[in-house]
């Protein structure tokens, strides 16, 4: 497929998912990390069923399906979103967003050790390696991180883990179903929804101040980053393949630390986009992009 037919969806893509990491810490100003979670499920939700009803795009009926949607929302929206935006309020969004960059890393290491899909390659070893490296370097472990920071790092590398978690669900049990795009993520987004809502209702509010800056990056991570973006991934997938897809990843972080860096004037210490690169070389590693290189 030629390039020009994907490339501006990618790079929209990799500008809203990158953006991600500032919109959460603008919700953070009146909502806890469940409204955040919630707010951008629920906008997310509202958005999908709206394009899939105006495709004529129908949601699953059997339960069966809905069971695994709903495990798939606990794993890649509840679970996540709510651990972002905990994380978010002891760390900086440039930290967020590089260690949002392990989860091929994450992905990779339930394939071989828990579902088994895959033998191990020397690549892949090699990868996981690296990527543990970088993310030792991008915490700045022989410094110490200090006892909220800990907790903060320990929040996001649980976020990746449901995100590596999530996708060889994904990939075993509703890819098989060959169910739309559009039903799948609907699906999906509103299940996590409607499971964040009851806790929503009783912890959702931080502040009953709303500034419109915070509202509107609220509304831009719910529409664009849980909502319209599945479509675009998706869309990405079909016109250039899983490989190109799967790269948007080495995008985000890259968004992430200029956009913490410009408008929130967050400190970067010389370690963390270091070993951010090292953490970006180890996934590529992993998925063996150099070994096809040098096999074409």
């Amino acid at each position: 497929m030629k390039q020009k037919s994907w490339l501006p969806i990618y790079l929209a893509l990799g500008l809203v998912w990158g953006c991600s990491f500032i919109f959460i810490k603008l919700g953070l100003e009146f909502l806890t990390p469940i409204g955040v979670a919630f707010g951008r499920c629920a906008l997310g939700a509202m958005a999908l069923l709206l394009i899939a009803k105006v495709r004529g795009v129908s949601l699953p009926t059997d339960r069966k399906t809905w069971f695994i949607l709903w495990i798939v929302s606990l794993l890649l929206n509840v679970f996540p979103g709510i651990l972002f935006a905990f994380a978010e309020q002891r760390v900086t969004t440039v930290l967020a967003g590089i260690i949002n960059a392990c989860t091929p890393l994450s992905t990779l290491i339930f394939i071989l050790f828990v579902f088994r899909s895959e033998k191990i390659a020397k690549h892949q070893i090699i990868g996981l390696i690296l990527g543990g490296t970088g993310v030792l370097v991008v915490l700045g472990i022989w410094k110490g991180i200090g006892s909220n920071s800990a907790v903060g790092a320990v929040a996001l590398l649980a976020a990746i883990t449901c995100y590596g978690l999530s996708f060889p669900i994904i990939k075993k049990y509703l890819t098989p179903l060959n169910l739309r795009a559009e039903a799948l993520a609907a699906s999906q987004v509103t299940a996590a929804a409607a499971t964040l809502l009851p806790f929503y209702l009783i912890d959702g509010i931080a502040e009953d101040e709303y500034r419109l800056g915070p509202i509107l990056a609220m509304i831009a991570l719910g529409v664009f980053g849980s909502g319209i973006a599945y479509i675009w991934n998706f869309q990405i997938v079909e016109r250039a393949g899983s490989s190109i897809a799967s790269s948007v990843t080495y995008l985000t972080p890259v968004v992430a630390v200029f956009v913490g860096w410009i408008f929130l004037g967050e400190h970067i210490s010389w370690h963390e986009p270091v070993g951010g690169v090292i953490v970006l070389l180890g996934a590529a590693t992993s998925q063996g992009r150099f070994k096809k290189k040098l096999t074409a």
